[in-house]
């Protein structure tokens, strides 16, 4: 069984057991995380579409991580004025374990 989750503006397909790297989500490691916003429901030849979401469909699953990626260098550059600027930006995101699926009622 697979679905596909909304979280953070972003679609991801998801199966249980599965870990996904998501945007920042409130919550310490350890804790569980339901997702509401359930765009489809797959099992085998069945298929759930939602529009625009799954009635009765959740996904639950297991905060693993709370990080923040690699360093990421933004340079601003003038060509033949003297100005050089460079700034840095770390990420924040979460790991998620995905332990249920759960499809519509109905």
């Amino acid at each position: 069984m697979y679905a596909v989750i909304k979280s953070g503006g972003k679609q991801y397909r998801v199966a249980v057991g599965q870990k996904v790297k998501l945007e920042k989500l409130a919550g310490a490691v350890g804790d569980t995380v339901s997702f509401d916003e359930i765009l489809l429901v797959g099992s085998g030849e069945a298929v759930d579409i939602g529009r625009p979401r799954v009635s009765g469909a959740k996904v639950a699953a297991k905060i693993v991580e709370q990080d923040r990626s690699k360093k990421v260098l933004v340079v601003k550059f003038r060509r033949r004025k003297g100005y050089l600027k460079t700034q840095g930006h770390r990420q924040s995101f979460t790991r998620v374990e995905i332990t249920d699926i759960a499809g519509p009622k109905g």
